[in-house]
């Protein structure tokens, strides 16, 4: 099966030559989203980690419902962060937000020293189709 490589038009504008979603074979790779706003690219970024990990988490979910999926459909995340030990603890507390308690996905942070336009956070995911 070929992979398929996804660019939806209405999902967050790219901050660099990559694809939002590639897939094969029922897996699905998002890529790292940034806490830009899909409806206003342009405009500055959320204040505070929190915010920030509400938007990028929307942004993946934005990303994953283009694709008829969701976050339960969600096996694996990567995070960075900028600010590791200031930030750990309330990007947790937004994080587990997204995920029911008894379904949330394998996980890796990781401190990081920039990421792009300046971001807190980034995160990127690894989904499965049900009927794979």
């Amino acid at each position: 099966m070929d992979p398929k490589f996804h660019l939806f038009s209405n999902g967050p504008r790219p901050v660099a030559p990559f694809s939002h979603a590639v897939e094969s074979a029922g897996w699905v790779m998002l890529t790292g989203q940034m806490p830009t706003d899909p409806a206003a690219p342009d405009a500055p970024l959320p204040e505070g980690i929190e915010a920030q990990t509400r938007r990028v988490m929307d942004n993946l979910s934005l990303i994953l419902t283009e694709l008829g999926l969701d976050m339960s459909h969600v096996l694996q995340c990567r995070c960075y962060l900028t600010e590791f030990e200031r930030d750990y603890a309330a990007f947790n507390e937004t994080y587990q937000g997204y995920f029911p308690e008894d379904r949330r996905p394998a996980r890796t942070t990781i401190g990081v020293t920039a990421l792009a336009v300046g971001a807190l956070v980034e995160i990127d995911c690894i989904a499965r189709r049900p009927d794979a």
